[in-house]
């Protein structure tokens, strides 16, 4: 069998790393593009679910900018992108005399996004670890409860009014409908291939504009800071800016998902944006590998598509044996509700068997095998 799989890839091997790149990325690409016809021709109708999936893919990237690069433990990122959310809700919903084009209002939510990036980033970066873990937490939670009880501004002193019973965000009700997107005018409606294809584009987007990162000046400068901070202070690099940066733009990219996640669902709430959801995309992007823009990708998508779609469908097989076998409990069962049971366990595993992730970057993978080299080895008895 060894010898046959060695025969049957070795003209793939035998090509150069360069060809061999291209030619994965031009089927990979070729396969997005002809996903909806495929799953028209296949009645899979998954194509919602793929784009959903998609927007969670754009917000682990951004988290792995701050976790993965910069080695910041941010347990509060579905924060920017509910902020990016409202944003869009803000400047489009009908009750707002405002209603601004879609295109205006995508970058207006990551400009929002960002500054309130570097709003909690400023007063919070000089702290480390647990600590800051613990305050991006609370941030990710004031924000939901901000969004809930902004229904009802009034601004004043005594009698003197500056807004008076202004309704920003309808409170608990949300915002709903929210502006759509349109193009040469064309209209995006409630088909998902439009959309799918639109949150195409900002993956693409946002793929480039981290690969460029990666491979910058502030790249390194975050991967420098993330491996010793000390000795990367003392060869010039400024730790809270570059953290500020690292912040604000991850923040940015969740407005980006934030904006066009709004404008898709027609309807935003404050419980969309619960602590759970920082969790799942922290979880995509450590599951995947933290640092690896491949990796998160590939990750995030696995494990989404495993929720939305694995589930799903091994919950009607599960049943289908219960009530073949009249076993009552699988005949009812419902492994969707699992979820978090079977996500927790997918770590625990991955931790322990391969801490570095599913598919590291080069770098974690070394960082992590030489601390395994450097642990010193009990000596032997004799």
């Amino acid at each position: 069998m060894a010898q046959l799989w060695h025969s049957l890839t070795g003209p793939w091997r035998a090509l150069p790393e360069r060809q061999r790149q291209i030619f994965t990325w031009a089927c990979s690409i070729l396969l997005l593009l002809i996903f909806p016809l495929v799953d028209k021709t296949f009645k899979w109708g998954i194509v919602n679910d793929v784009t959903d999936v998609l927007v969670l893919v754009i917000l682990s990237l951004g988290l792995n900018i701050v976790v993965g690069y910069a080695g910041l433990l941010d347990l509060g990122y579905a924060a920017f992108f509910a902020i990016g959310a409202y944003t869009t809700g803000v400047l489009t919903w009908p009750g707002h005399p405002l209603q601004w084009n879609f295109w205006i209002v995508i970058w207006a939510a990551v400009i929002v996004a960002a500054f309130f990036g570097i709003i909690i980033g400023t007063p919070t970066l000089r702290l480390r670890g647990d600590y800051l873990a613990i305050v991006t937490l609370a941030f990710g939670e004031i924000v939901p409860v901000v969004m809930r009880n902004l229904g009802n501004v009034s601004i004043g002193i005594g009698p003197w009014r500056l807004v008076s019973d202004l309704n920003l965000t309808n409170g608990v009700q949300g915002l709903n409908p929210v502006g759509r997107p349109s193009i040469f005018g064309f209209t995006f409606s409630f088909d998902p291939t439009p959309w799918y294809y639109l949150i195409l584009v900002i993956v693409g987007l946002v793929i480039f504009a981290n690969v460029r990162l990666q491979n910058s000046r502030l790249g390194r400068a975050w991967m420098a800071l993330r491996e010793d901070e000390t000795a990367a202070d003392c060869m010039g690099v400024d730790p809270v800016r570059t953290k500020l940066l690292a912040f604000a733009i991850g923040a940015s990219f969740s407005g980006f998902a934030g904006a066009f996640y709004a404008a898709k669902l027609q309807a935003i709430f404050p419980e969309l944006f619960k602590f759970n959801l920082s969790i799942m995309i922290l979880c995509m992007v450590i599951l995947g590998g933290m640092g690896n823009i491949k990796g998160v990708v590939v990750g995030g998508m696995m494990l989404q598509l495993f929720d939305r779609v694995i589930l799903t469908q091994t919950t009607s097989l599960v049943r289908y044996i219960g009530k073949t076998l009249h076993i009552a409990p699988l005949a009812t069962i419902d492994l969707s509700l699992w979820r978090w049971f079977f996500f927790g366990l997918a770590m625990v595993v991955i931790m322990v068997l391969k801490p570095e992730g599913l598919f590291p970057s080069a770098a974690r993978r070394a960082e992590l095998h030489a601390a395994d080299e450097e642990t010193p080895q009990p000596a032997e008895r004799g």
